[in-house]
């Protein structure tokens, strides 16, 4: 005899098989349809997940792409407590319910609202609701010990995703600059290379009334459609204190600092070099909001561009501090995001900033900079590579000749 017991409830004693003849009675098949409502109520819905170790044994689970694995109620207990984390809302509610022999098919709604991260997914503040049919199996004691499951719910979210993705690209695309200044004796040289999720990287130039020119290259915090939002409002904000106030670039980022304080979620940040060049003189000076240190090529030798200064978005009334440097001719500055230092080999190696800056001093003055250093990086890589983020180089060179 079956018992049904869970905090709280009495303890029932339930039916028994009955064998009429040549046919069994129903009740055992209303049983079966019973405890598959309970696990709905009690363990998805509730998450009282203790009550999955009374109706599941280990069990034989048939998955929508063909494969089984077997599990049991501790499996059960993790997933739906993701599941839950992830979707704090996440509700299943049974539409219909046919029972025959000891299997009770199910066609099931389940819905939830996408507010944490799940596996490999970033939230989206979007509610999934999928359609779905689920078969349990029971055995003469009542656990489960089979299911099949006729819907793949990371597919169809994962479409959700990709959408969700496009529009991210499509913010981050609109947001960098469609032309690079062209600037007697100079060659600017950006190159961005998406990753399949999009990152926060940007880059930008701001003209000047006097003539000098600002460089911006940056990267907010997270993935998807809220790093986009972010960076687009931190490119736009960058481009209105630059150009209105022709600001020294340590003004420039703490004004920015204020305003993005009080326009970007509290969990997020931005990391910017910003820098105004004087294309006449070759003067370079720049302040430095936490990004990863740009190198100054200079004749076979690599320098750090240092300056001190918190990521924009974090504590307000900050300042930054500026350095000022003067770019001769043929040297180059590099400015870069993350994704390529932290860029790993199949060994899962990083490629680093001792690496950058060892080719960094070792590349020709005939060759680019930007084209090198991405020959060595898919060197390092190698082929099949999964690019983990997006890489952003931005390289300022002088003309070896100047007239």
């Amino acid at each position: 005899m079956r018992r049904a017991c869970s905090a709280g409830t009495m303890v029932m004693p339930q039916p028994q098989r009955r064998w009429l003849g040549k046919e069994e009675t129903n009740v055992p098949a209303e049983e079966n349809k019973a405890i598959f409502r309970r696990y709905v109520e009690e363990v998805t819905n509730r998450g009282h997940l203790e009550v999955a170790d009374e109706i599941f044994g280990r069990y034989i689970a048939h998955q929508s792409d063909g494969s089984t694995l077997e599990r049991g109620p501790e499996d059960v207990k993790r997933f739906t407590a993701e599941y839950r984390l992830a979707f704090p809302d996440w509700r299943l509610s049974i539409d219909e319910q046919i029972a025959e022999g000891d299997k009770v098919v199910n066609r099931v709604t389940l819905r939830g609202t996408h507010q944490r991260q799940f596996r490999d997914m970033a939230p989206t503040g979007k509610e999934v609701e999928l359609n779905a049919v689920t078969i349990f199996r029971f055995s003469p004691e009542g656990k489960v010990v089979e299911t099949w499951d006729y819907f793949d719910q990371l597919r169809l979210m994962r479409q959700s995703i990709a959408q969700e993705l496009r529009v991210a690209r499509s913010i981050q695309e609109a947001s960098l600059p469609k032309e690079v200044p062209e600037l007697e004796g100079w060659v600017i040289s950006p190159r961005y290379q998406p990753a399949r999720e999009v990152g926060g990287d940007f880059y930008d130039f701001f003209e000047l009334d006097d003539g000098r020119v600002g460089f911006a290259v940056g990267d907010a915090t997270g993935k998807g459609v809220p790093a986009a939002f972010v960076m687009s409002a931190t490119c736009a904000l960058l481009g209105g204190v630059a150009t209105a106030l022709s600001s020294s670039p340590g003004e420039v980022l703490s004004r920015v600092n204020e305003a993005v304080l009080t326009r970007i979620p509290p969990n997020m940040f931005i990391t910017c070099f910003y820098a105004i060049l004087d294309p006449n003189s070759g003067s370079l000076t720049y302040a430095n909001a936490g990004h990863d240190l740009p190198y100054l090529w200079r004749g076979g030798e690599c320098e750090e561009l240092r300056a001190r200064g918190m990521p924009l978005g974090l504590m307000p009334g900050m300042g930054y501090e500026e350095n000022e440097t003067i770019l001769q001719a043929g040297e180059a500055a590099l400015l870069y995001s993350d994704g390529l230092v932290e860029a790993h080999n199949p060994m899962g190696e990083m490629f680093g900033f001792p690496r950058l800056r060892a080719l960094v001093a070792e590349h020709s003055e005939e060759r680019s900079l930007g084209n090198f250093l991405l020959e060595e990086l898919y060197s390092f890589v190698g082929e099949g590579w999964e690019q983990e983020d997006d890489i952003t180089l931005l390289t300022l060179q002088r003309s070896a000749l100047l007239s």
